[in-house]
Formats: structure tokens, C-alpha cells, sequence
């Protein structure tokens, strides 16, 4: 058991968890909305605080992060649980454990220290929380990321931008770079598809951008969902409002969890939605999913010259120089080094 942060007692031992925008508001004996915070008599604790159902290591690109160390390869950790409940989870197994068994905690146990052992020990450059929204697991990631900033690995957030603008301000103090989900433009399709609301999100890119954190943004493509050319230019519309130096990785979607209605969305609508992304005003817009295409290689926005040549998740030419193209020497916006 560890006890929660961001929480405030109210009467009758009631707690409100300020981690997230749901705040929620937790009876003794109850949990919120992710699972995973559970009041025991006016107490928030953390039911997963070194937890972890999944430890890997991943290449950056998986993340994705295409602006962010190129190449090298991240400590990916997981617990179970998460604050949305998107039809489409892809990781549906492990965000949704607690509500698809009776509330039940899994994972094996593992110290902060251990986790920056083994990634030392896998000469990962950054330690990456992820496959499900890691805020929820935040006192551990919270933790991990203190040590890894001393041995100078980097710390990278792999969200869907729902936590409170407090958790926001404090875990920019150890956080490097972070992947926000942007899933529609549609408040509508947060409440029908993820049980949540579309402003907190885009208040945290916003946010975590001003207080120097690397963000990338990505929106998976849903067919007959939040593919209509209106609503990709609105999102990136918004995104070049923050600015135009933020990666956009357009992302093609396959049915699974409860979303089986859907076909998998074809190759000519991401090309459309990386078009419309560079019609906007964005430099980097990235096709993702599908393998080959072409639109996961990054070029520079000045004289259109190749800078990363990607298959997948793997680069196979890297023709940058310190950050800057290799032909003409524009300073290409990243963490590079």
C-alpha cells in the first residue's frame, strides 16, 4: 500500500482525487474512475505503486516519438488500470483489468531502483511509462523518474493528456518528452468513445509545451468516426496554434476491444491526413501503422530534404548533423542528443 498524492479530504472521510480532470469524488471504501485509487477511511492509496504488468524494451519510434532520440530504445513499464475507457483500447487486456475482474490488482512487485537497474542494464537512453494512461500510476512513475534524472536518462510519457494541470506542472520537472493522444476534435466522440472530455486534453498539450516538455501528438484515424477532413484540419489547426514545430503522427486504426464495426483504415486516408496536417502550416506529419508507405520518413520543412529514412519502428538512414539538416543546415525542432 502507498498512499496516494493529489487528493484532498473532504466530510465523512470522503477524498477528492485531483490526479486527473475527472476528480473524482471517492466514498471510504470506494475507488475512482481508473481502478487503481482506493479510499480506505479518509486515506487515498495507490493499489499498483510498483506493479508493473509489463516491461519491455521498445524502440522510441514505437512510441511513437519520431523527434526524440532517434534510434535508441526505452524502458517501457505498465500497471493495470486506466482513467478512460476507449472502445478501441488496443492494450484493452491490461487498461481494463480491474473492471474486467472484479477489481483485482495484478502485476509483479518492483522498486524503483530495480526498474532503473534493468534499464541501465538494457542500455535504454529514456524510461518510458505507457500502455496505459501512466498517470494513473503516478507516485511510482513519479519515483522512477527522480532516479532516472540523475543518471541522466531521459523520462518519456506515452498519455492521453487527462491529468490535472498540478500533476502537469509537477511531473514537468522530471519529464523529457511526452506522446498525447488528440483522438478527435469532438467532444461528443470523448464522451461516447472514451467516457471523457476533449478540452482538459488540449489544455495539456498547450500547457506542457510552455513548460518545455518535447510533446508529439497523435490521432488515431477511425473510419466514419474522426476521419472527416473538417475535423483533421481542426485538430491541426490547433496544433499549429501551440506550434508548428509539434510532430503529428496520423495513425491508422484495427478493430479490436469493443470497436469490431470498423474496417481498418485504408492507406489513401492517412496520405490525406498527413496532406491536410502540411496544408496547415505543420512541418512534420507522420503516417503511422503502415508500414512503407513513405509518410513515417522526415524531411526538412526548408528545402524538403531527407532527414530520417524509417521502416516501422526502426530508422534506417539518419542524414541529421547536430540537430540540423544535412543540406542546407536548418535547425530541425527536437531532442537529438
Amino acid at each position: 500500500m502507498h498512499e496516494a498524492m493529489f487528493y484532498q479530504v473532504e466530510a465523512e472521510n470522503r477524498v477528492v482525487c485531483a490526479l486527473c480532470n475527472h476528480r473524482c469524488q471517492i466514498k471510504a471504501g470506494k475507488r475512482g474512475l481508473c481502478g487503481v485509487r482506493e479510499n480506505r477511511a479518509g486515506k487515498l492509496y495507490s493499489l499498483v505503486y510498483g506493479r508493473l504488468v509489463a516491461e519491455h524494451v521498445d524502440p522510441i519510434e514505437k512510441k511513437p516519438l519520431f523527434h526524440f532520440l532517434p534510434g535508441s530504445r526505452a524502458y517501457s513499464i505498465s500497471t493495470v488500470g486506466c482513467n478512460f475507457q476507449c472502445l478501441h483500447c488496443q492494450n484493452y487486456d491490461i487498461s481494463q483489468y480491474p473492471k474486467l475482474n472484479q477489481g483485482a490488482i495484478a502485476g509483479a512487485e518492483r522498486r524503483p531502483e530495480t526498474v532503473l537497474a534493468e534499464t541501465m542494464r538494457a542500455n535504454c537512453a529514456s524510461l518510458c511509462y505507457t500502455y496505459v494512461e501512466p498517470t494513473i500510476f503516478y507516485e511510482f512513475a513519479y519515483d522512477c523518474a527522480l532516479l532516472a534524472a540523475r543518471r541522466q536518462i531521459k523520462n518519456v510519457f506515452v498519455s492521453n493528456g487527462y491529468m490535472s494541470p498540478e500533476v502537469s506542472r509537477h511531473l514537468a520537472t522530471v519529464l523529457d518528452g511526452i506522446n498525447i493522444d488528440v483522438k478527435a476534435f469532438s467532444d461528443d466522440f470523448y464522451k461516447k468513445v472514451c467516457k471523457a472530455r476533449l478540452q482538459p486534453v488540449l489544455d495539456n498539450v498547450q500547457l506542457l509545451h510552455e513548460l518545455g516538455v518535447w510533446v508529439e501528438v497523435t490521432t488515431l484515424v477511425i473510419p466514419g468516426l474522426n476521419d472527416g477532413e473538417g475535423e483533421l484540419r481542426d485538430i491541426a489547426r490547433f496544433i499549429k496554434g501551440v506550434s508548428a514545430n509539434i510532430p503529428w503522427h496520423v495513425t491508422a486504426f484495427y478493430p479490436t476491444f469493443k470497436m469490431l464495426d470498423r474496417e481498418p483504415t485504408p492507406a489513401a486516408t492517412l496520405r490525406r491526413a498527413r496532406e491536410i496536417g502540411l496544408e496547415e502550416g505543420l512541418r512534420f506529419v507522420y503516417e503511422g501503422n503502415i508500414p512503407g508507405e513513405g509518410g513515417e520518413n522526415s524531411y526538412c520543412p526548408a528545402c524538403g530534404a531527407e532527414l530520417i529514412r524509417r521502416f516501422g519502428f526502426s530508422v534506417r538512414h539518419n542524414h541529421l548533423q547536430k540537430g540540423r539538416c544535412g543540406q542546407c543546415g536548418e535547425v530541425i525542432a527536437g531532442i537529438w542528443e
